[in-house]
C-alpha cells in the first residue's frame, strides 16, 4: 500500500467509526430520518455542500475545466449557487415549517394526494438512484487507480463503506460525517490550488502559460474549445447549453430533494436561511479554486486522457506526496458524503412514501426503514456492477430531472394562490395550507 491508499482507508475507517457512534443515539424515526430536527448552522452548511459535491465535481467537472472549457466552468458556480438563497427564502423555510419527514411527504400533504406523494417518491428513487450509482462508480475508479485494485473489488469496498454507517445511523450520522468531510475537502482544495500554482511559478506565470497553449488556444474563452471532435461546434451551441444547465443547477440547489431535505433537520428557520447563504459562498469559492487548479495543470501536461483523471494526475505528479494523499482522501470524502445522503434519501422514500406502513410502533418503523435501506443499497450495488461508469451524464440527468419536474411545482406550491388544496381537503393538507398561506 502507498501513502495515498493508506490515507484514504484511514479516513474511511474514521467515518465508519463516527457514523456508528452517532447511530447509538438514534431512538426513533425522527432521529433516523431528520436527525431529531436539531442540526446547527454548521451542520446544515456541511451537509448541503457535502451532498452537492461529489466525484462529478472533482473528476468530471474538473476534467471539463482542464480539457476544453476553463472559462465557461469558472463562470457557472455563481449562477447555480444563487439557488441556495432563493430556494431557502421561497421554499426551504416553508418546507421545514411543514415538519414532514421527506419532501415527497411534503408534496403529498400539500396537495392532499397520495398519488402525488407516490410520484414524487418515485422521481426521487429514479433521479437520486442514478446519482448514487454515478458516485459509487466514480469512487471505485479512484480506488482502483490509486491502489491498483480490480475495479469491481474497489466498487464493493466503496459500497460497504457508505452502507455500513448510513444503514445504522441514518441522517444523524450522515449530517455529522458530512460536516467533517466538508471541512476536509474545502480546506484541502485551497492548499491544492496553492501547491499547483507554486509548482508552476505562481499565478501570473501559470495564467500566461495556459493562455498561450498551442493545443488549447481557446481554453480560457467563455465558450472554450470548439470543433467537430468537441461536444459543441459553435459559441451559440455552447451558450444555449450553458444557460440551460446553469439555471437548471440553480433549481437543483434550490429545491432538489438531496438539498432541500437538509432543511428538515435544522433547529429553526433562522438556521435554514443562514446555512443557505453560507453554503452558497462556500460552493462558489471551492469550485472556483478547484476549476482554476485543474486548468493550470495544462501547463505541466495538456494531454491527460481521459480528462476526468486530471486531479488524480496532479495529486500524483504535481503536489507533495502528503498533500496529494489528502487531496485524494478529500475527493473520496466528497464522494462518500454524497453517497450517504443519496442512499439515505432513497431509503427513506422507499420506507416512508412508496412502501410505507401505517400503525407501526417507533421501534418497528425504525427496523423497517433500516431493512429497506439495506435492500436499496444492494440494488444500487447490483446496478453499479452492471454497466461501465457514466459519471458526468448520469449526474446531469439527475439534475435536469429535478429542475424540470420539481422546480416550478415546489415554488408554486408555496406562492401560487391558484394551487389551493382540493376540497374537501384532509386535516394535514388544511393545516399545511393555513400555515403556508402566511407567505402571502
Amino acid at each position: 500500500m502507498n501513502i495515498y491508499t493508506v490515507t484514504i482507508f484511514v479516513s474511511i475507517l474514521i467515518y465508519i467509526g463516527i457514523g456508528n457512534f452517532a447511530g447509538r443515539k438514534v431512538k426513533d424515526l425522527d432521529d433516523y430520518v431528520v436527525a431529531g430536527r436539531n442540526a446547527s448552522t454548521l451542520m446544515i452548511v456541511g451537509t448541503l455542500v457535502a451532498s452537492f459535491t461529489s466525484t462529478s465535481t472533482f473528476l468530471a467537472e474538473a476534467g471539463m475545466a482542464y480539457g476544453a472549457n476553463a472559462g465557461g466552468w469558472l463562470l457557472m458556480p455563481p449562477i447555480f449557487a444563487s439557488g441556495y438563497v432563493y430556494g431557502a427564502v421561497f421554499f426551504g423555510r416553508y418546507l421545514r415549517r411543514s415538519r414532514a419527514l421527506t419532501v415527497a411527504e411534503f408534496f403529498g400533504n400539500r396537495f392532499n394526494s397520495h398519488r402525488v406523494r407516490l410520484v414524487a417518491g418515485a422521481t426521487v428513487i429514479v433521479g437520486i438512484g442514478c446519482y448514487l450509482i454515478a458516485v459509487t462508480q466514480g469512487t471505485a475508479l479512484i480506488l482502483s487507480e490509486l491502489a491498483g485494485l480490480d475495479y469491481r473489488f474497489a466498487l464493493l469496498i466503496v459500497w460497504f463503506s457508505y452502507t455500513s454507517f448510513t444503514l445504522y445511523s441514518g441522517s444523524r450520522g450522515v449530517v455529522i460525517t458530512d460536516t467533517l468531510m466538508f471541512l476536509l475537502f474545502t480546506f484541502i482544495t485551497v492548499f491544492a490550488l496553492y501547491a499547483i500554482l507554486d509548482a508552476h511559478g505562481g499565478w501570473l506565470v501559470a495564467l500566461d502559460q495556459i493562455a498561450h497553449l498551442d493545443t488549447k488556444p481557446n481554453l480560457l474563452e467563455w465558450f472554450g474549445e470548439l470543433g467537430p471532435e468537441r461536444d459543441w461546434q459553435t459559441p451559440a451551441e455552447y451558450l444555449t447549453w450553458f444557460v440551460i444547465i446553469a439555471f437548471a443547477w440553480s433549481f437543483v440547489t434550490a429545491i432538489s430533494p438531496w438539498q432541500s431535505s437538509r432543511y428538515l433537520m435544522a433547529k429553526n428557520e433562522h438556521v435554514v436561511l443562514r446555512s443557505a447563504c453560507i453554503a452558497a459562498i462556500a460552493i462558489i469559492a471551492m469550485r472556483e479554486l478547484l476549476f482554476a487548479g485543474a486548468a493550470v495543470v495544462n501547463a505541466s501536461n495538456p494531454d491527460i486522457e481521459p480528462f476526468e483523471k486530471v486531479m488524480i494526475w496532479a495529486s500524483l505528479n504535481v503536489m507533495p506526496a502528503m498533500l496529494g494523499a489528502l487531496v485524494m482522501a478529500g475527493v473520496v470524502a466528497a464522494a462518500l458524503s454524497s453517497a450517504t445522503t443519496f442512499l439515505s434519501i432513497v431509503g427513506f422514500n422507499m420506507s416512508h412514501d412508496i412502501l410505507g406502513r401505517d400503525n407501526d410502533t417507533d421501534r418497528s418503523a425504525l427496523r423497517y426503514s433500516r431493512t429497506l435501506m439495506l435492500a436499496t443499497s444492494v440494488v444500487a450495488l447490483i446496478v453499479s456492477l452492471s454497466f461501465e461508469p457514466q459519471i458526468f451524464w448520469l449526474t446531469y440527468f439527475a439534475a435536469t430531472l429535478f429542475a424540470s419536474a420539481w422546480g416550478p411545482v415546489a415554488l408554486m406550491s408555496i406562492w401560487s394562490k391558484k394551487l389551493q388544496p382540493p376540497q374537501p381537503c384532509g386535516e394535514s393538507s388544511r393545516a399545511f395550507w393555513e400555515m403556508s398561506s402566511q407567505s402571502y
